[in-house]
């Protein structure tokens, strides 16, 4: 081990120790989103012609996050692997992706994880799908930490399904809009997002160095504290994640007052 990775182990352990040692009052969070950005950018940095060695790369590190989260005591993790806008990219491009995704989704449930899909499935390539809805139906019943993998995943597009499916399924106990509205609230739009019985996030992670959500769980983020992280996705370590929530804990959590 050298100088610097010395020195970051024992900086990992004082953070850990501030955040549950013995004395601790930290508050941990309970639902932590990651969007898990930098894959292409961290190959390319590296002299890789295959970007989607850094998408493998990426996949490698959720295992790792997972742990971490854990060992902290976070109960839902949701991560972004493909947005609506993803899908239109280039089919060379976007294949590979897929795949290593599916990979990834496979993986996640040899190693005995929950794991919750979530997006516009209908979206998808078939097979792509079916490897994601087979993985919910596998892992449905396991106790113990809940992986949301979105996938196909927008903001604005789970805004709108809600609706759509709020409007479906009132219509189909013979309601008129009338109706709807008289009883409409943010209650029953939360109940047809994807995340329907989910705790709302409460520590947003983002890599690569973007300041931005760019549509992630934009209804259930209303509340959440917000972590950027300079690192791409790929070399973010569990250092960093401590220090996220290291920043959570410090925060004064007013709920838009």
């Amino acid at each position: 081990m050298g100088v610097r990775d010395l020195v970051y182990k024992l900086y990992e352990r004082r953070l850990e120790r501030k955040l549950s040692g013995p004395g601790s009052t930290a508050q941990i969070p309970r639902h932590v989103g990651v969007i898990v950005d930098g894959n292409r950018r961290w190959a390319r940095a590296m002299g890789l012609r295959d970007v989607n060695r850094g998408h493998q790369k990426g996949a490698d590190k959720i295992s790792e996050l997972l742990g971490w989260c854990r060992e902290a005591g976070v109960e839902y993790v949701t991560l972004w692997l493909l947005s609506t806008d993803n899908l239109s990219r280039d089919q060379a491009e976007l294949q590979p992706l897929l795949q290593v995704i599916e990979g990834l989704v496979r993986d996640l449930v040899e190693q005995g994880w929950h794991v919750n899909p979530m997006g516009s499935l209908d979206l998808l390539p078939d097979h792509t799908a079916r490897v994601l809805k087979d993985a919910k139906e596998a892992t449905s019943h396991r106790p113990g930490l809940i992986v949301n993998v979105a996938v196909g995943y927008g903001g604005r597009r789970e805004i709108a399904d809600a609706v759509r499916s709020l409007l479906q399924e009132h219509a189909s106990k013979g309601a008129s809009i009338e109706d709807l509205v008289e009883v409409l609230d943010v209650e029953h739009i939360a109940e047809h997002l994807y995340t329907r019985g989910l705790p709302d996030p409460d520590l947003v992670i983002r890599t690569s160095g973007e300041l931005r959500l760019s549509g992630f769980l934009l209804w259930q983020s209303a509340h959440s504290e917000f972590y950027f992280c300079e690192a791409y996705w790929p070399d973010f370590r569990r250092v960093d994640f401590l220090r996220a929530l290291r920043s959570y804990a410090a925060r004064h959590r007013r709920y838009g007052s």
